[in-house]
């Protein structure tokens, strides 16, 4: 019910005032010609919502240069025209269609929650995530090819091979939706896969035709 929305917390409200007097302030008629002229993003970024993924200062960007998508553990699901709410789909979809983006990136990261969450729901470790009220595991049974594939390869360390697997997964379920193929096959868009190594800053990108991430 709306009477539960309460004010900001102080720090926040404090934070903000603080960017409206500089940054704002100082750039005024950029944020304005943002404002009249709409968005063109070069590129669309699927990334995880984990907090300690910041993808604009990672890329240096400002306001206006990525179209960012957020979700848990940065899937993608199939595309699946069925008439429910598929917030990732549409994204997709106004990325490609409306805003024609160059780029379209997948971002995971290291010691991701939700493929250790898929890799417990998996492993019959965490029955709760396999309930069918619970929308976390519903949305991490995406990532189950993934995790069948790891188990195969038996690697020496299957989580950070899993959160690879979400990338590639991701990847993978963007090639069944048909305005992205023909994005692609126009040559008005390509794709990328990247994972980011939090602790060491590293970033690896996806090379289709090893079927290995190498370091940037």
């Amino acid at each position: 019910m709306r009477e539960h929305a309460k004010p900001l917390p102080s720090y926040l409200v404090g934070r903000y005032r603080g960017w409206h007097a500089t940054s704002y302030t100082e750039n005024r008629a950029w944020y304005r010609r943002l404002a009249e002229e709409g968005q063109r993003p070069r590129s669309m970024i699927i990334a995880c919502c984990d907090s300690r993924v910041h993808v604009t200062s990672m890329f240096g960007a400002d306001q206006g240069e990525f179209f960012i998508h957020r979700n848990i553990a940065n899937l993608v699901p199939q595309f699946t025209p069925d008439g429910d709410h598929h917030g990732t789909s549409a994204a997709v979809e106004y990325a490609v269609k409306n805003l024609r983006v160059a780029h379209m990136i997948v971002l995971g990261h290291s010691s991701c929650g939700g493929v250790e969450g898929c890799h417990a729901m998996c492993s019959g470790q965490a029955p709760e995530l396999e309930e069918k009220t619970s929308f976390t595991g519903a949305w991490l049974d995406l990532l189950r090819p993934g995790y069948e594939r790891v188990t195969e390869r038996n690697p020496a360390d299957p989580l950070t091979e899993l959160e690879r697997e979400a990338v590639k997964i991701s990847l993978e379920n963007l090639m069944t939706f048909p305005f992205v193929r023909e994005a692609l096959n126009d040559d008005r868009m390509t794709l990328h896969g990247l994972r980011h190594d939090i602790s060491e800053g590293l970033l690896e990108q996806y090379d289709s035709a090893t079927d290995r991430f190498e370091t940037i």
